[in-house]
């Protein structure tokens, strides 16, 4: 597979990454998903502490113990900041906690669970409405001397979140996880749509793609299958505009010898933005059949095709 920069930073990785908020918790199972992601050419595997409620984290660190030299090989991200209901006590809410104390002790955990000694990305998973970006600064600085975080970022983030982190955080953050997919492509739309009356949705983008662009920050792209709604799956969103854009998808993978999930993939890897789709399929199949998005190159014209098909509209 081919391999991206990550930000300003000295990391290389696969061009997609391997997501585990779904990774099984039967020891055999897990591992042949993990090697099935490793043999498809991922580097990057990406984790939080609220998956499974840590125990995806448990679970991965199986593979050390067969293949102890793969962490040095394998990227490893996880994600901080979700606190859920009952956490600690049973009236306690659900809330975004970005305070000093916590990141320490959420990497604490994650360090833990994963039996490692470093994570090389931590992200911020989202944003705290009552941040301190001088606590975070403090926490990333502590958890940088120490060796125990490489890298740093943030996950679902606008660019005035991330300016406020950066004005006091010494270390570039290098990465921002957003959703991005042929059906959300809010972060797209804004620009297209730009000083006009009809766009077809509402865009909630806030130049966030140009700005990481700008800023040396790469996009990694979440749910980038749309959650598999175009397979078929419960969806919100008109009967109609799924049909046709999942019939364009299915015609465009026969053309090219690909599935239709390589489509997707490859439709968000064809963005000049560089962003790293993450997968989150457990299949070993699945993981081997859709990153072979890795070698499909879309046309200009292809890629606006599918577009407009997600849309369900033409572009102004």
């Amino acid at each position: 597979m081919k391999k991206v920069s990550m930000g300003a930073s000295d990391l290389t990785v696969s061009r997609i990454a391997w997501g585990c908020m779904r990774l099984s918790q039967d020891r055999q199972q897990a591992l042949r998903s993990i090697h099935a992601a490793l043999d498809a050419g991922i580097t990057l595997v990406d984790h939080a502490d609220v998956y499974q409620r840590g125990q995806a984290e448990a679970t991965f660190s199986a593979v050390w113990t067969e293949a102890p030299h793969l962490r040095q090989q394998i990227v490893l991200q996880s994600k901080c900041g979700i606190r859920s209901a009952g956490d600690p006590g049973p009236d306690t809410p659900a809330r975004y906690d970005h305070s000093y104390r916590h990141i320490l002790d959420a990497v604490e955990g994650s360090l833990r669970r994963l039996k490692t000694e470093y994570l090389d990305i931590l992200l911020l998973h989202r944003p705290d409405a009552l941040v301190e970006p001088e606590e975070v600064a403090r926490a990333f600085a502590e958890l940088h001397a120490a060796g125990k975080v490489r890298w740093f970022g943030v996950s679902n983030h606008t660019p005035g979140q991330i300016r406020l982190l950066r004005r006091w955080v010494e270390q570039p953050l290098i990465a921002n996880q957003l959703q991005l997919s042929l059906l959300h492509t809010n972060m797209i739309d804004e620009g297209i749509w730009m000083n006009r009356n009809d766009l077809p949705a509402p865009s909630r983008g806030e130049g966030t793609l140009d700005f990481c662009r700008l800023h040396d920050i790469t996009v990694q792209a979440w749910s980038p299958l749309a959650g598999g709604q175009l397979g078929g799956r419960p969806s919100s969103m008109p009967n109609a505009l799924l049909q046709g854009a999942a019939t364009l998808v299915a015609e465009m993978a026969a053309d090219k010898g690909v599935s239709p999930e390589a489509i997707l993939i490859a439709w968000v890897l064809r963005h000049p933005a560089g962003t790293v789709p993450i997968i989150g399929t457990m299949n070993p199949q699945r993981i081997a059949a859709t990153c072979r998005a890795d070698e499909v190159e879309l046309t200009r014209e292809e890629w606006y095709r599918l577009y407009e098909a997600g849309r369900g509209v033409r572009v102004p």
